[in-house]
């Protein structure tokens, strides 16, 4: 059996959350469309992009590794079509 057609535009919460060194984030899109999905400091400076690409409808999982990155409160954001969406993660070390 065929999985479900996604509806609407989802970002869902990082898990697991906090997080060390490494999240995996989830994302569903309800039609073909350029998504981008960036990683921000509390600076609001961008520290990795995870995605930058046309994605069919669907639902998709993503793994953001950061261990290059220090301790502290960062930001996921998607951007599809008209959809934006940002949410919080904490990283500890």
């Amino acid at each position: 059996m065929a999985a479900p057609v996604a509806r609407e535009y989802r970002l869902e919460q990082n898990y697991p959350n906090p997080f060390n060194p490494s999240t995996t984030i989830r994302f569903t899109i309800p039609n073909t469309e350029n998504v981008q999905l960036d990683v921000f400091d509390m600076l609001g400076r961008k520290v990795a992009t995870l995605v930058n690409q046309r994605l069919a409808a669907g639902t998709y999982t993503v793994q953001f590794n950061a261990s290059q990155l220090s301790s502290g409160m960062y930001f996921y954001r998607i951007s599809a079509g008209n959809f934006k969406q940002a949410m919080k993660m904490m990283l500890i070390k």
